[in-house]
């Protein structure tokens, strides 16, 4: 099963991930300033992922990525670089399949 992992940055601010099963990195959120705020994050993202509109896909020199989005353009959650576009619309085809079922764990939870 996938999992939204809460965990506390380098900065001490309050941050997620989605792994899959394998502990693979799909996302990784922003910092928070308290759990709260982290939690709706992860509930957004949850109710964003089956939809093929909330992925605005990227390419640069360095890879390729893609953000999870709000329907006014918030960024939620943005993924790893992938050597491939294929790659990477592999990593938003995981997403879509694991994030709205995905257990919430970590940080005292």
């Amino acid at each position: 099963m996938s999992t939204f992992e809460l965990f506390r940055d380098t900065n001490n601010d309050l941050c997620f991930q989605l792994k899959t099963a394998s502990g693979k990195v799909l996302l990784t959120s922003e910092g928070f300033a308290n759990k709260a705020e982290a939690e709706e994050a992860i509930e957004r993202a949850m109710a964003l992922a089956p939809e093929a509109r909330s992925y605005e896909r990227s390419r640069s020199e360095e890879g390729h990525g893609f953000t999870l989005q709000s329907y006014d353009g918030d960024v939620v959650a943005t993924s790893e670089l992938f050597a491939t576009t294929a790659e990477r619309d592999k990593a938003i085809e995981a997403v879509k399949d694991n994030a709205e079922e995905a257990e919430v764990i970590g940080y005292d939870r």
